[in-house]
Order: structure tokens, then sequence, then C-alpha cells
């Protein structure tokens, strides 16, 4: 058998990069980063997002916007009515109505309602 000219420390390097066997063993030892949970922000009061906030910031632009707020509070309150009365039609109790208020101001801020 011919026996072979390839020591074992022609393995140890990597292939091309010039790092040695003890960087690749750091780098390897190394732990991996750590991830955080980055919270969305609320999209309120920044203009941006859902096909209806160039409306709403044309809107609070014209009236003004203590005036645009004081209207909104009181759709926002209004619609929150509503949906009261929809689960006491139907039995919801109040968590559920809870739920549903909470996936209006959702939607409310997807569309743009609340830019």
């Amino acid at each position: 058998m011919a026996s072979s000219s390839v020591s074992a420390s022609a393995f140890l390097g990597s292939w091309g990069s010039g790092e040695d066997h003890a960087m690749l063993q750091a780098k390897v030892a190394a732990p991996p980063p750590l991830r955080v949970a980055v919270r969305p922000q609320p999209m309120m009061g920044s203009g941006k997002g859902g096909i209806f906030a160039p409306a709403v910031v044309v809107t609070r632009n014209i009236i003004g916007k203590k005036r645009f707020n004081q209207l909104r509070g009181k759709a926002i309150a209004l619609h929150s009515q509503v949906i009261t009365e929809f689960c006491k039609s139907i039995g919801a109790d109040s968590k559920q109505r809870q739920g549903l208020i909470r996936l209006a101001k959702k939607n409310g801020e997807w569309l743009g309602f609340l830019a």
C-alpha cells in the first residue's frame, strides 16, 4: 500500500480563508446571539399605513387637531356602544365584548383611521 503524504494538520485549517484550528474552535464554541422580541409601535399619530390614513390626515389638517380629536373620541365611543349592544343581543360576556373592542381598534389602526 502506498503511504499518504498528507498530514493530519492539513485538515485542521480552513478551506482557503487562512483561519487556523483555534479560530474555528472559538467560532464553534461561541454561543448564538440572543434574540430580543421587538414590540410593534402603535400607529397613532404616525400618519402612515392604511388606505384611509391620507383622508384622516387631510381632515385633521382642515378642521384642526383639537376638534378632530373630539370628533374621533365621539366616534370611538359610539362604535364601542354599538359593539356593546351587539354583544348584549347575542348574549356575549364582557370578556368577548372587550375582545371585539380590541379587534375594532386593531382594524382601525390597520385601515389608517388612527393615523
